[in-house]
């Protein structure tokens, strides 16, 4: 008799117990939805970072980052009516990832706008979940056409603060042939890797069609360290230059291997070589296409070179360079459309005229490329040295 009341007894204290907890939960879950503007009544409006902080990249990351924070820094944190608060996510220059932090941002922490990512091929997957959940994304850095456009159709809210692989690749083409009076090449490119494809494949079209010839065109594996089999293949063929359209750390490696196979072509390559980290002795004499020179004498470089020294005690790369321009793009569509609605942000970024930004005044095209200008820099006495600047 008393195991029973005591039972009853204690069956009831538990359902009490329940009750208050549940209760205690559904008080704090409706604070949470009832909650307040600031005091001051501000508006919020948040914003996601993606990028590779760690990885065979991590330089292009850090480099990113630093950009897309002074940018914000220097507006204050603010944008017209909007607070901004900021999300920052690491993709580790790894596709899957890549999908699986942008997911993250979007679904959970209810971004409006992505700034990111840095690679390609990280840019492209991301750009399907932002399109297909209409969030506005604007990579600083990915050149390849497939980012906007894939199949013929237009990702309307997506967009880029860089030039495109055509362009880049058939400028790499035209400077080879009409400042170097080179005639023969070889390349060499990544077959995983869409943005090294697409330099490869582009620069090809447009040498050949200038009275170049390609000797060979050769691809790898993005984890090969050994090149040497396709390097004396090469070296037999003699070609005046070895154009090498990929990442710093792999054209480091490839134009070390190339000189020990007594590979005397000259170097010439793509953005992807705009590193702190590249080995400058190696390849000493080669040139790259590029979006900017902080030796550019325009007053615009000379003052962002300036507050970047003062904020991060170095010379701002075209990765650091880009992602403030992103950055800069994004908080001026924010402004004009006066909103943290995505779609009337978006349209403010497609309506986007003569900007002005670091790498050059920027018009969208109806793809969501900026019709702009680039730089032909030198790897020269171990460092960059600006060549020229070659407009559309």
């Amino acid at each position: 008799m008393y195991l029973k009341r005591n039972g009853k007894l204690i069956f009831l204290i538990v359902v009490l117990a329940v009750a208050l907890l549940a209760a205690g939960c559904g008080g704090k879950q409706q604070a949470q939805q009832e909650a307040k503007p600031a005091p001051s009544g501000e508006k919020v409006i948040k914003i996601g970072f993606i990028g590779p902080l760690t990885g065979d990249v991590k330089t292009f990351g850090e480099s990113t980052k630093n950009g897309f924070l002074l940018a914000i820094e220097q507006a204050g944190g603010k944008v017209g009516d909007y607070k901004i608060e900021y999300e920052i996510a690491d993709d580790r220059n790894d596709a899957t990832e890549a999908v699986n932090v942008a997911t993250k941002l979007i679904t959970q922490d209810k971004v409006k706008a992505i700034v990111g990512s840095v690679t390609s091929k990280c840019s492209i997957p991301i750009s399907k979940v932002a399109n297909d959940n209409k969030v506005v994304q604007i990579s600083p850095t990915s050149t390849n056409p497939k980012l906007t456009v894939d199949e013929g159709k237009r990702k309307e809210y997506v967009f880029r603060a860089c030039f495109i692989d055509p362009f880049q690749g058939t400028v790499a083409a035209k400077f080879a042939l009409d400042n170097l009076k080179l005639k023969t090449a070889a390349v060499l490119y990544d077959q995983g890797n869409d943005y090294t494809i697409g330099l490869a494949n582009y620069f090809k079209e447009a040498f050949e069609k200038g009275g170049g010839k390609v000797l060979a065109f050769e691809s790898y594996a993005q984890n090969d360290t050994d090149f040497s089999a396709v390097l004396t293949k090469i070296a037999k063929l003699n070609p005046d230059i070895l154009y090498l359209p990929d990442y710093y750390q792999k054209v480091s490696l490839i134009g070390k291997q190339a000189r020990e196979k007594g590979i005397k072509a000259v170097f010439l390559g793509g953005d992807g070589w705009d590193s702190k980290d590249l080995d400058f002795a190696t390849m000493e004499g080669g040139y790259f296409t590029n979006h900017y020179s902080a030796d550019d004498p325009r007053p615009e470089v000379k003052t962002w070179v300036e507050q970047y020294k003062a904020k991060y005690n170095e010379t701002p790369d075209a990765l650091a360079t880009l992602a403030y321009d992103a950055t800069k793009l994004l908080l001026n569509a924010i402004k004009t459309a006066n909103s943290d609605d995505p779609a009337k942000i978006k349209d403010a970024l497609q309506a986007t005229s003569s900007f002005p930004t670091v790498s050059g005044k920027i018009t969208y095209d109806k793809d969501g490329n900026p019709i702009k200008s680039a730089a032909i820099l030198q790897i020269k006495g171990g460092k960059q040295v600006y060549v020229d600047t070659v407009s559309p």
